[in-house]
């Protein structure tokens, strides 16, 4: 048996989870295992820029940042932890730009800011230029910097390492056990804190801005050991994807000057919109867009309307949005400068995940009652910041905060604690779910159900919802659970086997799959993301709460506690 043995185990090495161990490894012996190289992360995707309220542009201060999220939110946000965010923002924006990120400076030589989504000043009245941005690259910034700063400081990084199971013992988080990649071998990792930090699941959807690695990995394994699910009903889809492909348009386009434009040319957000127009938030967008579609709309009777920057200098997308320039002329054969973007709505973003408290421990009831030594930050985490619905630029802000707060927590934690035993035989489970796999007869093909799962939760389970769709989409993932029990691989060698990698990835959104739909089931309103065609109001009298999701034999059991209100009581939400 191969063992490790650190002071905090990091699981994830995106922008949470490298902020976590630079924090952490100040004090503590830190290692981050991730199944990708660091900077191929999917922080790395993230275009637009990073909120904060410096006031380098205009007048702009914390407290209207923290009612913009609490509205984008659909006031589903915990307020006490929405407050921590936009105040530490400020701090973490300079800390990044003290340790080198490149960000886009004014003539004074400040950090430049552009309007993003449902930002605004003096609580609603007109867009705010918060948006800290590096071109439309804030992401990859941000994941370079950070990769950079940790080497420096000699973190360990286990790359390409697969983490398949948490373990515990004593009511204690106590190591994790993973997959070498290269070797098929298995290891076991010890330690007194464990953090994940894996990111979503849009991979269960099958128009995705996420990468092809996004499968909810980290919210799988815990729920596997029986810890919930937090408001997984809530998965926002970014209305500017690449029509058919998903890739993302960053909201950037928007910010800068971009239009949306329906089959008939008209800018049709004026309708829905009138003050921010174009910049409301997005679940409000996509809708828009949906409704667009509907009424027979879209471009030549098609389902995707017209992203519209021709009217912009060329000048300000060839420097401000490169990358989007690129994507389209080679994904599209399009030049943004002189050709409409055919867009859609794509599934982008989990504002449900792992519950914690704001100093990122994972917490295991509706108590809030902290696991010891376990922690989640990033889009993998609920801390719920994002409420039912995030604004552009808040998951940036969300991992420098939460990440930099956890890996603190995590080193404060392990200072003090007692190394727990291993359970015996740690990797027995893991050991046996592989064994499973290789021995299974079957004759079901794991990219087959996965195909298939992706289309029917695009078809029943996306921007819009309705009780019959979510009843037969339940149906159909208990179809494909067992469908997966018969799953067989070709590839039976060790070294590199991505069809085992991808098996148990697929047994993740599954299982994440059921859980957001018996949540998104239950919950009769339209609030933020969630929109139920059959329950068009939002309502605060039975659902302004969270949910919270637990295994229960094959199927999934629903428990709810309450939403954090201190300084913005709930209002009718208009833009």
């Amino acid at each position: 048996m191969a063992t490790h043995q650190f002071d905090g185990i990091i699981v994830g090495a995106g922008g949470a989870g490298l902020m976590a161990a630079l924090q952490a490894s100040k004090t503590a012996k830190i290692a981050v295992l991730s199944k990708l190289y660091p900077t191929r992360s999917h922080t790395g995707a993230a275009q637009g820029g990073i909120g904060a309220a410096l006031g380098n542009s205009e007048e702009d201060n914390w407290e209207w940042h923290m009612f913009d999220t609490v509205k984008g939110g659909d006031y589903l946000v915990d307020q006490d932890a929405a407050e921590i965010m936009c105040q530490e923002a400020v701090e973490a924006v300079y800390e990044l730009e003290h340790m080198g990120l490149p960000f886009n400076r004014n003539a004074d030589g400040t950090i430049a800011q552009r309007p993003f989504g449902g930002h605004t000043r003096d609580h609603g009245k007109a867009p705010v230029r918060r948006s800290c941005y590096a071109a439309d690259r804030t992401g990859h910034m941000i994941l370079q910097t950070l990769y950079q700063q940790c080497i420096k400081q000699g973190v360990t990084f286990f790359n390409e390492y697969h983490v398949i199971d948490l373990l515990t013992n004593n009511g204690a988080a106590c190591g994790v056990v993973a997959v070498e990649i290269a070797t098929g071998e298995i290891h076991t990792f010890h330690s007194k804190g464990v953090m994940f930090a894996t990111g979503g699941s849009g991979r269960m959807f099958k128009i995705t801005s996420n990468a092809l690695t996004l499968t909810g990995d980290g919210m799988a394994v815990l729920y596997r050991k029986g810890l919930p699910l937090e408001d997984m009903e809530f998965f926002q889809f970014h209305p500017t994807g690449i029509y058919k492909m998903g890739i993302l348009i960053t909201e950037a386009a928007r910010g800068e000057g971009g239009i949306l434009r329906n089959g008939s040319g008209e800018r049709f957000m004026e309708r829905y919109a009138p003050t921010l127009k174009d910049l409301a938030p997005r679940d409000m967008v996509s809708r828009a867009i949906h409704q667009e579609l509907r009424a027979g709309k879209g471009v030549n009777g098609k389902d995707y309307v017209h992203l519209d920057l021709t009217h912009l200098p060329a000048k300000t997308i060839h420097e401000k949005l490169p990358d989007i320039t690129d994507f389209v002329e080679t994904y599209m054969g399009l030049d943004p400068t002189k050709d409409l973007i055919p867009i859609q709505p794509t599934a982008h973003y989990a504002m449900g995940g792992i519950p914690t408290n704001s100093n990122a421990e994972v917490v295991i009831d509706e108590k809030n009652t902290p696991m010891p030594g376990l922690y989640a930050a990033g889009e993998c985490a609920c801390v719920s910041v994002h409420g039912a619905n995030r604004l552009g630029t808040n998951s940036l802000v969300d991992i420098v905060v939460f990440g930099r707060r956890g890996g603190k927590a995590m080193a404060q934690f392990v200072q003090k604690a007692a190394l727990q035993p291993l359970p015996a035989d740690p990797e027995a489970p893991a050991r046996a779910r592989i064994d499973k796999l290789f021995n299974s007869t079957g004759t079901e093909v794991v990219a087959r159900i996965r195909e298939e799962l992706q289309a029917e939760m695009m078809d029943k389970a996306s921007v819009y919802r309705i009780e019959a769709d979510l009843k037969k989409m339940l149906e159909i993932i208990e179809h494909l659970k067992k469908k997966y029990e018969s799953v067989r691989l070709i590839d039976h060698g060790k070294k590199f086997n991505m069809e085992l990698l991808e098996a148990f990835e697929l047994e993740h959104l599954l299982q994440l799959a059921q859980v957001t739909v018996t949540a998104a089931l239950a919950r009769k309103e339209s609030r933020g993301a969630h929109s139920r065609d059959d329950y068009p109001k939002r309502d605060d009298a039975n659902f302004l709460k969270h949910s919270l999701a637990y295994p229960e034999g094959s199927g999934v059991r629903l428990s709810y506690k309450p939403v954090s209100i201190t300084r913005f009581q709930p209002q009718e939400r208009k833009y």
